[in-house]
């Protein structure tokens, strides 16, 4: 587990285009100590990421390279804004010198790398080392980051060849259009964002989103994928991401979607994450739900081998497949990074493990997700059967077993998503049940055991003093929880809340 905690780490670590900064000046001239063959420039090549000697597969990359001040003999290598599991962790910056001998340019750096960003924070320090050489434009380099806190070294290898430096930097989508009697708005493109957003006809079925042909141009001289006339699949939220590599290697992406997501989960279709003890799988879209699993996949670390508390099943009301939640009874595990009930959850938004490292697991839910309507009533179906052993794990130190049982919950919470400074607005599991930016809410009554499947039909009511005002931002979460306490870690271990065809209806 803990292998694969930190393999994913650095996968989506050098994905990312490494480059180092400062001075554009070329010198390929030698004057005394200070000065060498000047390898500034940009190198595209091969870079494998191994950890204990198993190595992922090969990943294209450009490395760009230049000179930190007026010597040759100095470089900065950096990695800007990369992050893990789509959480931000900081830009790495490694100083290194270089030396020559025999037509052979070597570099190598360290340093021990601290991050400001929240789940930087959370990983500690990282010793870093670069070590490299460059021989008649070729370049080969290895990148060693070791990771104190669980005893591993993962190294990152990098051949390549050195370009020419005309190469366009130029990635970018322009005239992006969708021929299709679905669409009510044509796509507008966000450069800056990176997003590609559209309306569709209120109408629109799933099957009349599962094959829309976008067509587009590119920058010239790069490359798309997907190409352009070939037909995405938008039912179900789903983002088609566009990925465009420039000439030179640089490369940008685009989320293609339709604008403001439409609620209705059948949780038909799931996507697989992880290998080993830690391979779990997700429901999709992953850019719309979330779950506890995506921290609970990491209790390998700490020797728990229970299962996961979010799976999907083949016990459906609709369809193939419905998503089943689990509390799980943690109390065992020593760690304070782990509470003493995890519940099963399902929720619209995000989930970021940065927080738990810190032991603060409620801000590790970011609730809700851009919603443009007034929501209605909130729909689906529901089974439930409470754990056997109900207990109070709020002190984990001090568990106790009151008497009582296990319920489930349910509910929608629309919230107004900027503040009155025109910030951004997020709910966590601090602050869902009483911001003064909720607006309305919509709620299980009966979170009691169900043997058979049960409707339920949840009307939103707006909250004492609150509107819906067309001309503000909002944003709907939903939350399903196998345990309704478990956001103060009471619950049953074994509670299982099992949910299909869950939808909001909104105008």
């Amino acid at each position: 587990m803990k292998k694969n905690l930190f393999y994913y780490l650095f996968v989506v670590l050098c994905t990312a285009t490494l480059f180092t900064s400062c001075s554009d000046d070329d010198d390929n001239g030698k004057n005394g100590d200070d000065q060498v063959t000047d390898i500034s420039g940009k190198y595209k090549g091969s870079l494998v990421v191994s950890i204990d000697g198993s190595a992922a597969d090969p990943v294209s990359q450009v490395i760009s390279i230049a000179k930190s001040g007026e010597q040759t003999s100095q470089v900065v290598l950096s990695l800007k804004n990369f992050s893990f599991t789509g959480r931000l962790v900081g830009d790495i910056e490694v100083p290194c010198t270089v030396e020559e001998k025999d037509g052979v340019q070597s570099f190598s750096g360290q340093k021990d790398l601290k991050f400001t960003t929240e789940f930087g924070q959370a990983l500690g320090t990282l010793p870093t080392s670069v070590n490299g050489t460059v021989k008649n434009g070729k370049i080969s380099m290895k990148i060693g980051v070791t990771v104190a806190l669980l005893g591993q070294t993962v190294d990152v290898d990098f051949d390549g060849d050195k370009m020419s430096g005309n190469e366009s930097s130029e990635a970018k989508i322009s005239d992006f259009v969708i021929d299709s009697d679905f669409i009510t708005e044509q796509p507008v493109i966000d450069d800056e964002n990176g997003t590609i957003t559209f309306e569709v006809n209120e109408a629109a079925t799933d099957d009349d989103l599962k094959a829309l042909i976008p067509t587009f141009n590119i920058s010239d001289k790069a490359t798309v994928s997907p190409v352009s006339g070939v037909a995405q699949d938008f039912s179900s939220n789903k983002v088609v991401i566009y990925t465009v590599t420039a000439e030179d290697g640089t490369i940008k992406t685009y989320n293609a979607s339709i604008s403001g997501y439409i609620m209705k989960f059948s949780f038909e279709e799931w996507k697989t994450v992880g290998t080993g003890p830690a391979k779990h799988e997700e429901p999709l879209p992953s850019e719309v739900l979330a779950s506890s699993v995506q921290g609970a996949s990491l209790l390998g670390i700490f020797g728990w081998s229970g299962g996961f508390p979010v799976e999907k099943t083949d016990d459906a009301k609709d369809g193939e497949y419905a998503i089943k939640l689990v509390t799980l009874d943690t109390h065992e595990i020593s760690s304070s990074f782990v509470p003493a009930l995890t519940a099963g959850s399902l929720f619209t938004g995000t989930f970021n493990a940065g927080p738990a490292m810190s032991g603060d697991q409620l801000s590790c839910t970011r609730f809700g997700v851009e919603y443009n309507k007034k929501p209605l009533t909130l729909k689906g179906w529901y089974k439930y059967t409470p754990g056997d052993k109900y207990m109070n794990g709020t002190d984990k130190k001090n568990v106790t077993y009151p008497e009582g049982t296990d319920e489930c919950a349910i509910q929608g919470v629309l919230y107004e998503a900027v503040d009155e400074e025109e910030n951004s607005v997020t709910l966590t599991g601090h602050d869902i049940n009483d911001s003064k930016y909720r607006v309305a809410t919509a709620a299980l009554s009966d979170g009691s055991a169900k043997a058979d499947y049960t409707y339920f039909e949840l009307p939103f009511t707006f909250l004492e003093g609150k509107e819906y005002d067309a001309n503000k931002k909002y944003k709907l979460a939903i939350i399903c929880s196998s345990s309704k306490d478990g956001d103060k870690f009471i619950g049953a271990g074994g509670s299982t809340l099992i949910i299909d065809a869950l939808e909001v209806v909104g105008e």
